[in-house]
């Protein structure tokens, strides 16, 4: 993977956010970041936000390197809300949702379980992949724990 940054546009990122079943407004990553001006929140996918790449772990496709100029055009997605209620989620678009691979949380709340990332490491693993390497870092650097996410799951810059 060639890890120097492109010098193209960057994408727009958001976090598709569930009210109901929300995660607590202190510990939301996607909340800190709109707060930063890194993502947008959007309450549904409308207009051209229906062809961004969705991140669902419940997708059958894995996001990939090939994903990268569909999130360049249309954007990428993270869903905020809680694991609890993720499962109750209806009417999602399968064919732009793409599952991450397995990952190692490092945020406060589940450090160490398996693919119990939060937006903004789920977003920056997705941007990792599909080598917006500066935007990952950027966004994780928001956290005092987010170096760490790179650490345990052996990513490097």
């Amino acid at each position: 993977m060639n890890k120097e940054n492109n010098k193209q546009s960057i994408p727009e990122i958001y976090s598709l956010r569930y009210v109901k079943g929300g995660c607590a407004k202190n510990k939301c990553t996607a909340i800190k970041l709109k707060n930063l001006n890194l993502i947008k929140i959007v309450n549904k996918l409308y207009g051209s936000l229906r062809r961004s790449i969705v991140l669902n772990p419940l997708a059958k496709k894995e996001i990939s390197l090939d994903d990268k100029n569909i999130i360049l055009k249309y954007g990428l997605i993270v869903i905020d809300c809680s694991w609890k209620h993720f499962f109750t989620i209806k009417n999602l678009n399968m064919e732009w949702s793409r599952k991450l691979p397995p990952f190692i949380a490092a945020n406060p709340v589940n450090y160490g379980k398996w693919e119990k990332l939060s937006s903004a490491e789920a977003l920056a693993a997705a941007l990792y992949i599909t080598e917006y390497f500066d935007l990952a870092k950027n966004i994780l650097s928001k956290f005092s724990w987010g170096p760490e996410f790179f650490r345990i799951n052996n990513l490097d810059f």
